[in-house]
Parts: structure tokens; C-alpha cells; sequence
């Protein structure tokens, strides 16, 4: 049999993946493109270009444009210049959104295009919700279309039924009004998505951008979700008979056979973390970590570190600083360009931790800037996680087995938070006060930690609902599983849609 490198390009089926940028959703788009290269598809891994700088610096030998072989196919990456450069700073989130839309309008499809020029037309091209206009550029170039969700199915039913309007949700009259979605549980205003809650600035942008995806459901083929049938059931099974939905996760399971060094890290990593978890007893390290995006104020991270001292457990806390550049970021533009000034707001605020912390704490705590989330969750000096929720971050902890506490920040983490505490049982909820607003103190946070790695009755179930999970998870991505069926069949209408163009351009 020959190998993917001794293939002709145009012989393998070429799927083009679109990525937002952030590592909350690089992960799960690359996760997706090692799992079709997998299946021998050649694989395009698309970005902004700043992301391929990011991702460059981490390991620059590997994030080339091309075809590396993985598995039975190939994996490429390109990204498209993104209208950033040689311009003057703004923080207009809004406006940022909108530079990025029209540069990669007109520069996705110039790469889009020169694909069949090189010899690999794509079949498919998969985007992110928060690129819709993605959909419309495939749509131009008739080229088919799918979509990949990286939040929960529960969130996809949530914005589906508040864009159109067919539930009642929290209003000016009634801010605090329950909501009730077919096969859900029923949600309190607080456990929503932060941004449908009278959202401004920042989050108002990103509720425009995530809504806009459903004008256009009718344009891509199949929507593949992150997630798994045995654990949303209920609501997957609702709204695959409104939308052609597809568990296909977790994505984060690989091929065991399969050993490569293709990461999607955008940050490096710092390997030493492992070792000092090797260096610690079975289930005694707390892990922490709040994502990439939103993290905890000052005040906020000095209540942690104190719960944290006081508690007397061991942890690895992750506290990424600030990126050099992102789209959550201010971005640049002409001199004398706005009429207005630009908008107050930050979503980044680099924070210390507080004096003689390190000492205090001494070797029973570790800090570091980032590190390989999936490995460490498996590892066996975690006890369990304290997380912000992101739904990646979710995804791992299912996938791992490691029970958690829930620390929500915005967006849809809320959601998730109440599904992990109340629905899947695998973990404890920190008290949160309006929308998130109130500082959790020092005592609440030890009180908590504390409940969380005893041995009684209550820690116990949820150690053994989380190590549940992780079983589910594994069958739905072994052979003949809920999702390994919902991926082959994706496979097969791709390798379909493939023969179909050849016969055309005969």
C-alpha cells in the first residue's frame, strides 16, 4: 500500500479548516484535522495569520504549507493575512471583528482559489461559529460547507431558541426570569450565556458574531459537535431532528497508533511541570487554570492564592500573562481614522500574585505559564480540577475522569458550569454573586477545596460519576461508537462529495 507521500495531491480528499483565533478553538480544529488525516484526507489548517506566528514560535519545523503525513493522510497549514499590520492602536472590539471579516473575505478566497491551481481542490471547507461569513465564501466558490461547534449542544439549543425567538428569555421587565428549553433542565438567568444578558461593549460584539451563524444554518451540510451522544442525549437528539448535528467528540482522543508532534500550542509549554507532578503523591495536587481569554482580577487572584495557602493542598496553577496580540486585544488603524473615541474596555489585566506567596507556599505548589492541559488531567497526582469551565477545558475533564470545581467567568462557562455540577454531578460549584460580579473570599475558596478532596460520601460520587464519564467518552470514540459512526459517516459524504468533482472535471 502506498504511503499518503507517495499519493498524488488531487488523489486524497482535501478538507479546508477555518480556526478563530484563541487556543479554545485552535485545539479542538486541529484536534478535528488530525482525525480526518487519520482517515486519509489531506487536511488544510487555516487561521488568521497572527495565529501562525503564535504557533510558528512555538515549533516552527512542523506548522509548514507542506503536506505532512499523519496517519493514512496529510496535514498542511496556511493562513491568511488578517489587515493587522501597519496601522494605530484602538480597543473597538467591534471594529477589530470587522477588519478582520474583510481581510479574510478577500484573502481566504485568493488561498481558496489557488488551491486548485497547486493541484489539491478542496471538497470541503469546515469554518468556526464565529466566522460566519466563512459559510458565504464557500457558498461563491461552490464549494460544500460544514461547521464546527466547540461549545456544548445544550449552548447551541440556547442560542438557537433565542435567535428565533422561540422561548421566553430574561428581559428588561423580567431580568431574572427562568428559562425552559425542550429536553433541558430548567435554567435560571445566571446560567445562561452571559452575553444574551444585556450584554455591552466586548460581549455584545461577541453575541452579533455567534448569532449570525444561525441566518445562515441552511448553508452548511452538517454541523459537527464537540461532544457526545450518551452525555447531551436528550437535547442532541431534539436538535438533530431542527439541525443535521453530529456528536463527534471528544476530539482530543487520538489514534494510539498514530505518534506525531503535531501541536496546536500558541503558547510554549512548560515541560517541568510534568516532572514535578511525577514528584507527587496519588491524587494530591489540585490543578488550576481559567483558560486563555478571561481570567480572575487582582483582587480576585489574591482570594484564590490565600484559599489556595490556606488549604494546605498541593496545586499547579497555570496564569498565562497577557498575549502579545489577539483579536481580544487592541488592534490598529489609520491615524485620524474614527470619529469617535474608542470603546473602555479590557478583557486582559495582567496580575501578580501576592507578596511572599512562593515562600509561603514552598514546594507544595507550582506556577507556571502554560502548560499540556490533556497530560496533565491525566495525570495521577490530580486530584481535581478548579476550572473556569470553557467547554474544551470541560471536554478534557470529562475525557480524564477528573472531577471538578467550577469557577465561571462569562460566556457560555456559566452553562457549562451548571451542566458539570448539576447534570453530569462530576463537580462543585464556587458561589457567584450577580452576573459573576462578587469577589469569592479566601474562606469560601479553602471551604471549598477542602470539601472537594475529602473522602466523604459527596466527593466520593462525584469521583465515581467523573471516572463514568470518562468510560462513556472513551466508547463513543472506539470503533463502532456513537461518535467513531457520526466521523465515518462525515468521512464517507466527504469522500462522496471528492468523486463527485473528479467525474465533473473529467
Amino acid at each position: 500500500m502506498a504511503s499518503p507521500s507517495q499519493n498524488t495531491k488531487s488523489s486524497l480528499v482535501h478538507v479546508f479548516l477555518v480556526s478563530f483565533p484563541g487556543q479554545g478553538n485552535v485545539n479542538p480544529f486541529l484536534r478535528l484535522a488530525k482525525r480526518l488525516a487519520s482517515k486519509g484526507m489531506l487536511v488544510t489548517f487555516s487561521a488568521p495569520e497572527h495565529v501562525g506566528k503564535e504557533m510558528r514560535a512555538v515549533d516552527m519545523n512542523l506548522i509548514i504549507d507542506q503536506p505532512t503525513p499523519y496517519g493514512d493522510g496529510m496535514i498542511r497549514f496556511e493562513f491568511f493575512e488578517d489587515g493587522s499590520s501597519n496601522q494605530s492602536i484602538i480597543e473597538d472590539f467591534d471594529l477589530r471583528m470587522k477588519m478582520l471579516e474583510q481581510a479574510g473575505r478577500r484573502n481566504l478566497t485568493k488561498i481558496l482559489k489557488k488551491q486548485d491551481d497547486e493541484g489539491r481542490p478542496v471538497s470541503c471547507i469546515v469554518n468556526n461559529p464565529y466566522f460566519p461569513w466563512v459559510c458565504e465564501i464557500a457558498e461563491s466558490l461552490g464549494i460544500p460547507n460544514a461547521l464546527l461547534w466547540v461549545q456544548s449542544c445544550a449552548c447551541f439549543s440556547i442560542y438557537y431558541h433565542y435567535h428565533f425567538n422561540l422561548v421566553p428569555f430574561p428581559s428588561e421587565l423580567e431580568p431574572e426570569k427562568d428559562v425552559i428549553l425542550p429536553n433541558m433542565p430548567v435554567l435560571k438567568y445566571d446560567d445562561l450565556p452571559t452575553f444574551l444578558l444585556n450584554s455591552s461593549g466586548f460581549e455584545s460584539v461577541l453575541k452579533r458574531v455567534m448569532l449570525d451563524q444561525f441566518n445562515i444554518l441552511s448553508k452548511p451540510f452538517c454541523i459537527l459537535v464537540d461532544s457526545f451522544q450518551e452525555l447531551e442525549h436528550e437535547v442532541v437528539r431534539h436538535m438533530s431532528k431542527i439541525c443535521p448535528i453530529r456528536t463527534i467528540g471528544p476530539l482530543l482522543f487520538n489514534d494510539p497508533k498514530i505518534i506525531s508532534p503535531i501541536r496546536g500550542d500558541c503558547t510554549k509549554i512548560e515541560e517541568d511541570c510534568i516532572e514535578w507532578l511525577d514528584s507527587r503523591p496519588t491524587s494530591s495536587v489540585v490543578y488550576i487554570s481559567f483558560g486563555s481569554v478571561a481570567v480572575p482580577d487582582q483582587e480576585q487572584t489574591d482570594e484564590i492564592a490565600f484559599g489556595l495557602l490556606n488549604s494546605g493542598i498541593s496545586f499547579l496553577w497555570v496564569m498565562k500573562p497577557p498575549p502579545g496580540y489577539s483579536v481580544f486585544q487592541p488592534v490598529v488603524l489609520p491615524d485620524g481614522f474614527l470619529s469617535k473615541p474608542p470603546s473602555e474596555y479590557s478583557v486582559f489585566q495582567p496580575v501578580v500574585l501576592p507578596d511572599g506567596f512562593l515562600s509561603k507556599v514552598g514546594g507544595r505548589g507550582k506556577i507556571v505559564k502554560w502548560c499540556p492541559q490533556e497530560q496533565v488531567l491525566s495525570h495521577p497526582s490530580i486530584t481535581f480540577f478548579l476550572t473556569h469551565c470553557g467547554w474544551n477545558s470541560s471536554m478534557e475533564a470529562i475525557s480524564s475522569g477528573v472531577p471538578i470545581v467550577a469557577f465561571p467567568q462569562w460566556g457560555d462557562q456559566v452553562t457549562n458550569a451548571k451542566y458539570l455540577v448539576d447534570v453530569f454531578k462530576m463537580g462543585t460549584r464556587l458561589r457567584r454573586g450577580e452576573n459573576g460580579s462578587t469577589i469569592i473570599t479566601r474562606e469560601e475558596i479553602e471551604k471549598c477545596i477542602r470539601e472537594a478532596t475529602n473522602d466523604d460520601p459527596k466527593a466520593t460520587e462525584k469521583k465515581e460519576n467523573a471516572r463514568k464519564w470518562k468510560k462513556k467518552a472513551e466508547e463513543a470514540v472506539a470503533e463502532r461508537g456513537s461518535s467513531d459512526k457520526n466521523m465515518q459517516a462525515f468521512v464517507d459524504e466527504l469522500k462522496k462529495i471528492h468523486a463527485k468533482k473528479q467525474e465533473e472535471n473529467v
